[in-house]
């Protein structure tokens, strides 16, 4: 006679080995495969629906669905897994076969095949020389796209009303930065913003107090940071979200995390980096005795230019009588009469000169006309021949013998006939 066991999520008897699995059913129990199976499912993925697994990826596969498969494996043992798409597009780095990772997921049992597998939530690089790789991986493209560009510097304030810190409000950090402000210059403003500076959150609480500072305009000088710590409690600085609001930051920003020797991918972003947060409130503080050596340097020299400028002024008005007054105008109005009586005189020159050369043309032009006259040319002795019509006999072929001519000399008329043409 068989018997079967049906496991609800009501009925479910908490399950602590596997004497106590044993204890739940009775030796002569027959199971089918699918109820197995569907109990198998059921106490993995109640028992492991949060858990983190660390080891080796290998057979890195994506999907054309943007799913990922892949195998997590240490020296003993491995196990199948899959990212899906929405996990996968939020990965901070690139994994690949061979890296180190720790991954937070649940246990899913695929009752089909009887296979288990680890659906994977999210990723990081596990052990300091990965967490190192991943670092550089991120500089390295965030570099590429020219936030870290020094043309996208900031100059900090010489005179800041206002210090906004962004920190724990409970951690050491703090208290540095309130000592070395208060002892620089007491009078000085600060604005504590808190945030996680640590573990789960940490980036998005620092995002949002960047653009918080910015979008009320808190503060004159931005500081992020916090104290020392370890690799990875450093990372939250590191994040691309916090790095690109640092970037985009319109308040000038100081990057002060941990000690001399840490460092973060923010001091890269930042328009300053300071060692420490003690050191950061150094660079935005500045020493009230300097200030008000400062503003005596301003006051002494602003009273100099004042002095000088109401002497000059006095010394001008005292020049001012008439005497002086009249020599000054003779002195402007003596250069330009003479400049006037020399163009003067350049100028009757220049027109003599014309007049002359004008009527030397008017000469010349008249020799040429009168050497031109035909009476002149008369005059030298020739003589114009025409016919009885007055028409001018150029050519004998048009005569004939007994033809009338009239002879023009220089003066009177001679009266002739043709006896013979030489043609």
């Amino acid at each position: 006679m068989s018997k079967t066991l049906f496991c609800g999520s009501q009925g479910r008897k908490k399950i602590n080995s596997g004497r106590e699995m044993n204890n739940l059913f009775a030796s002569d129990t027959i199971f089918t495969v699918t109820q197995i199976t569907s109990l198998i499912k059921e106490i993995l993925e109640a028992s492991f629906n949060n858990i983190t697994l660390e080891g080796e990826i290998s057979n890195w596969r994506p999907s054309a669905a943007g799913h990922i498969y892949f195998t997590l494996k240490d020296s003993d043992s491995q196990i199948k897994a899959v990212i899906f798409r929405g996990a996968a597009s939020k990965l901070s780095f690139s994994p690949k076969d061979g890296n180190k990772v720790r991954c937070k997921g649940s246990l899913s049992v695929y009752a089909p095949q009887g296979n288990y597998q680890i659906i994977v939530t999210s990723m990081e690089l596990a052990g300091q020389g990965n967490i190192l790789q991943m670092l550089e991986e991120r500089k390295k493209k965030l570099a590429a796209e020219g936030l870290f560009d020094s043309n996208r510097k900031k100059n900090l304030p010489l005179f800041p009303k206002t210090i906004g810190v962004i920190t724990s409000p409970t951690g050491a950090a703090i208290r540095d930065i309130l000592n070395v402000s208060k002892r620089r210059n007491p009078t000085i403003n600060i604005n504590i913003l808190p945030a996680i500076v640590q573990g789960e959150g940490a980036a998005e609480t620092i995002v949002k107090m960047i653009e918080l500072a910015n979008f009320y305009e808190l503060c004159d000088v931005l500081i992020i940071g916090r104290g020392g710590g370890s690799l990875e409690d450093l990372l939250p600085f590191s994040e691309e979200s916090v790095v690109r609001a640092i970037a985009n930051s319109k308040i000038p920003t100081i990057s002060a995390v941990g000690h001399e020797i840490d460092w973060a991918i923010s001091d890269f972003a930042a328009d300053r980096r300071a060692p420490t947060p003690s050191a950061a409130a150094e660079m935005a503080v500045p020493l009230l005795g300097d200030i008000q050596q400062q503003l005596t340097y301003y006051k002494d020299s602003m009273y100099t230019a004042i002095k000088q400028r109401v002497e000059n002024t006095r010394l001008m008005i005292k020049s001012f009588n008439p005497e002086n007054l009249e020599v000054r105008f003779r002195n402007i109005q003596q250069p330009l009469l003479n400049r006037y009586a020399t163009a003067k005189e350049d100028l009757i020159k220049n027109m003599n000169d014309k007049i002359k050369d004008l009527r030397q043309k008017i000469e010349t032009s008249k020799t040429v006309l009168e050497n031109a006259s035909p009476q002149t040319i008369l005059e030298r002795g020739y003589s114009m021949v025409t016919d009885e019509n007055g028409t001018v006999i150029r050519d004998s072929a048009s005569m004939k013998v007994d033809d009338k001519l009239i002879i023009r000399p220089a003066s009177g008329k001679i009266f002739a006939k043709t006896t013979g043409v030489e043609k």
